[in-house]
């Protein structure tokens, strides 16, 4: 696959904006319901996955969307979700000791995240 300096461009300034959203989303969240556990880092990885959907849905996937796809699901939501974050704060769960909100929070996030994609697409139309 060649990617060209355009494409680079989009997906640069969409990794930005999803970065600075993700900030914003994850600290709201935990203010608003503590650091304890990593509300934050969840709402925003399904709320990533909704819109992943949403997107796939709307654009048909990465192979016929062309720079729209580049632009908001590679950079914009590659740059909001959090998978780095995930893997710490699942490994820090199991440091603490506690072995059912390790669990928890990485099933979750990936049990709930599919849900969130399959309903994201299935408002946008569905996936082609």
């Amino acid at each position: 696959m060649v990617v060209d300096w355009v494409t680079l461009g989009l997906v640069a300034g969409g990794g930005a904006l999803g970065g600075m959203g993700r900030l914003a989303v994850s600290n709201a969240v935990a203010r608003r319901w503590g650091a304890a556990f990593p509300w934050g880092t969840l709402a925003v990885n399904l709320s990533g996955a909704l819109g992943m959907g949403l997107l796939a849905g709307l654009l048909g996937g990465p192979g016929e969307a062309g720079p729209a796809w580049s632009l908001a699901a590679v950079g914009l939501l590659g740059g909001y979700t959090t998978v780095s974050s995930l893997s710490l704060q699942v490994l820090t769960l199991w440091q603490q000791g506690r072995r059912a909100a390790t669990l928890g929070y990485a099933l979750g996030t990936l049990g709930a995240g599919l849900v969130a994609l399959w309903l994201g697409a299935s408002l946008a139309g569905g996936l082609s």
